[in-house]
């Protein structure tokens, strides 16, 4: 993070991320943590400039060298949502039928006893790539496009003669 103020409130989130009884969202973390500064800390999480690359992947580094994994398992999870960005009518396996949601992909390294994640993303649906006025106003960067579940799990393995698949 270039400015200090990024960092302050980027220490703040990440604390906030840490109890297991608080409620993770921006409000109860905020109170919690920062009396007063509920709209710092929603600014940073929603507009702080941050590449999530360098972070996920010592994520993955540090659990890996704690949990030696067994299986790679390939997840979809559905988040019943209304009016933001990349919600359309679909499947929500958590609801159990149709329902507006955005869904998100993930790749988990997993044992018997814990798994942990190597990669996810949230996918946009192919409704949104062509509608430019619900894009802007959802705020979805241009270079941001539709991605298939499978082409985006492709994009994340290569396979490399005689040693199997490999994360890339």
């Amino acid at each position: 993070m270039p400015r200090r103020d990024q960092r302050r409130w980027g220490e703040c989130y990440l604390r906030g991320l840490m109890p297991e009884a608080v409620r993770q969202s921006v409000q109860p973390m905020a109170e919690q943590l920062t009396v007063g500064h509920m709209q710092a800390t929603q600014q940073f999480v929603n507009q702080s400039p941050r590449d999530p690359l360098p972070v996920r992947r010592r994520s993955a580094q540090r659990l890996c060298e704690a949990i030696s994994s067994e299986v790679w398992v390939v997840d979809e999870v559905s988040f019943p949502k209304c009016g933001r960005a990349g919600v359309v009518r679909q499947y929500s396996g958590a609801l159990g039928n149709q329902a507006n949601c955005q869904v998100e992909v993930s790749v988990h390294a997993a044992t018997d006893a814990a798994s942990r994640p190597l990669e996810w993303k949230l996918l946009l649906p192919e409704e949104w790539t062509s509608d430019h006025p619900r894009r802007r106003r959802a705020g979805i960067p241009d270079q941001v496009g539709h991605v298939s579940k499978a082409a985006w799990l492709w994009g994340c393995w290569t396979v490399r003669p005689g040693t199997g698949w490999r994360r890339r």
